[in-house]
């Protein structure tokens, strides 16, 4: 199997803040949590979808991840007392599918991932959104939900309480500081006098981002998948590792909206890789469908060839849409896949 990769970046802290608090990714690490891949492949292959998938096939799904069966059937398990999966039974089988709550989650963080990075037509106007907040010592939860939620909105701190971001709705912003129970907050729109550090009036507030170690991270993301992008080209993956690969790139640009704000291009340093690494993360995930989605249905296959067919990949611009995706998905054309495979039922694993 090929590893899976993780992004290390540390955030810049804001002063006061402790070093607790900092957001730290996983390095480089061989496989992938068991509960955390199950979840992302009801998402990529089986999504819209109420019928539930046996135990079985997912414990094997997983196994392509180099994940023994003990720990698949341990994480399936734990989804289900968490009230992220839902159960059935046929006869001695479980079944298992997304409870309703978390395909409402996984619609929502779609639509986040796959439409980051997307060029925004519109030129920023030159504004940040400012959230101020006071939460108690004792209420520590509490902060760290809402950092946690801020950060993935595209804020960063500037200061200890002070969060902005240059593109962050306020609609969105103002849901999630209520979501979170706290009620000592601002919300408001400002303009940096700041920028460039030319008035010495304190930070700019793109200090609130270490840029240094977001670049590196971008040029560790098409370090690792560009290559892979060429041999999809060129023909020399098979299906077993477009499933793998596939998952591998989703699995690491979906950290990138935690700490790159999606900042505008008139304010960044010139030749800023986001762009380069979202081609390649759209034409890498879309290029590997077809084939991903093929051994998906072969592995299901063996336990439930009913269900098999009704996999499906769906593209970027699908998983864009409002919802991150279709709540209909029409039936694929012929699979017709590099190397010259043209039915998931002969698929080679590869």
């Amino acid at each position: 199997m090929t590893a899976a990769i993780g992004i290390n970046i540390r955030r810049r802290r804001a002063p006061g803040e402790v070093q607790g608090n900092d957001l730290q990714l996983p390095r480089l690490q061989e496989g992938a949590r068991p509960q955390h891949l199950i979840m992302n492949l009801f998402g990529d292959y089986w999504w819209g979808r109420a019928e539930h998938l046996p135990s079985a096939a997912l414990v094997a799904l997983v196994g392509e991840f180099d994940i023994s069966s003990t720990s698949a059937r341990a994480a399936l398990s734990r989804l289900g007392r968490r009230g992220l999966l839902t159960s059935s039974k046929v006869g001695r089988s479980t079944f298992y599918g997304p409870s309703p709550r978390t395909e409402a989650a996984m619609r929502q963080g779609a639509e986040r991932v796959f439409s980051f990075a997307v060029a925004d037509p519109a030129p920023w106007d030159g504004t940040w959104l400012v959230v101020t907040f006071s939460v108690p010592e004792e209420q520590r939860d509490v902060r760290h939900a809402l950092r946690m939620r801020l950060r993935w909105l595209g804020f960063g701190a500037l200061y200890d309480g002070v969060w902005v971001s240059p593109r962050a709705g306020a609609a969105a912003t103002a849901a999630a500081i209520r979501d979170c129970g706290v009620r000592e907050a601002s919300l408001f729109r400002a303009t940096s006098l700041c920028s460039g550090g030319e008035s010495g009036l304190g930070r700019d507030p793109l200090s609130a981002w270490n840029l240094g170690e977001v670049r590196q991270a971008y040029d560790d993301f098409i370090a690792r998948f560009e290559p892979v992008y060429e041999r999809v080209v060129s023909g020399e993956i098979r299906a077993g590792e477009a499933l793998i690969e596939r998952t591998a790139v989703t699995d690491t640009w979906r950290l990138f909206p935690a700490v790159d704000p999606d900042l505008p291009a008139e304010i960044l340093p010139d030749g800023w890789p986001r762009q380069h690494a979202y081609e390649i993360f759209s034409q890498l995930y879309d290029s590997l469908g077809p084939l991903a989605e093929a051994r998906f249905r072969q592995v299901v296959s063996r336990y439930a060839p009913d269900l098999a067919g009704l996999a499906r990949h769906l593209t970027t611009p699908a998983r864009m849409q409002p919802g991150g995706g279709p709540a209909t998905i029409a039936p694929p054309a012929q699979l017709q896949p590099a190397g010259g495979l043209v039915s998931w039922e002969g698929v080679t694993a590869g």
